[in-house]
């Protein structure tokens, strides 16, 4: 065997295992739809059956269903009366969805954590991005509160983004440890 057929070789083994590593991590892309399509059949339910502000209690003094619509980013952070700033929040979490995806295929396709967690960001992603370039403002629902302190209302693609950074985090601490032992 010569040089050139070993390398030709080592290529094709070399790109084979990314489509195989590639093929592995689609698996945990149904993640990412099985969040988009939980968010949108969930916000649809809301949009359709309760009036904008109203609030349902689910649990007395802890949980209610709610209406609300949110032109700014997660939990209502940087939301105005105007909405003028939606193409700004659109085109920043289109960039964002991007950086995750580009993330995504470049983890190991091991990394099964790893993977989840980023499936979870970007079906939460993808599920407030429908959102805003359709309406210019995401629609939230869940109302968690005690007493008269209320957290900011939040919806499905939001608790899915959360989940995934804290997975991520997680991840990382545990990668940290690994390598220090």
């Amino acid at each position: 065997m010569n040089g050139e057929t070993l390398a030709t070789g080592t290529a094709l083994e070399g790109a084979a295992a990314a489509a195989l590593s590639g093929a592995a991590k689609l698996r945990y892309l149904l993640v990412a739809l099985a969040v988009l399509v939980a968010d949108q059949w969930t916000k649809w339910l809301v949009e359709v059956h309760l009036p904008p502000h109203s609030a349902h209690p689910v649990v007395p003094g802890f949980l209610n269903l709610t209406h609300i619509r949110n032109n700014g980013v997660a939990f209502g952070l940087f939301a105005s009366d105007g909405g003028g700033n939606s193409w700004l929040l659109t085109a920043l979490g289109l960039a964002a969805l991007a950086a995750v995806l580009a993330y995504f295929w470049l983890a190991s396709a091991r990394d099964r954590v790893l993977l989840v967690a980023l499936a979870l960001v970007v079906g939460g992603a993808l599920g407030n991005l429908i959102d805003r370039v359709a309406s210019g403002a995401v629609t939230d629902f869940v109302d968690v509160y005690v007493g008269t302190r209320h957290w900011p209302a939040f919806n499905v693609a939001d608790s899915a983004i959360s989940v995934g950074i804290v997975l991520m985090a997680l991840d990382s601490l545990r990668g940290t440890r690994a390598r220090q032992t």
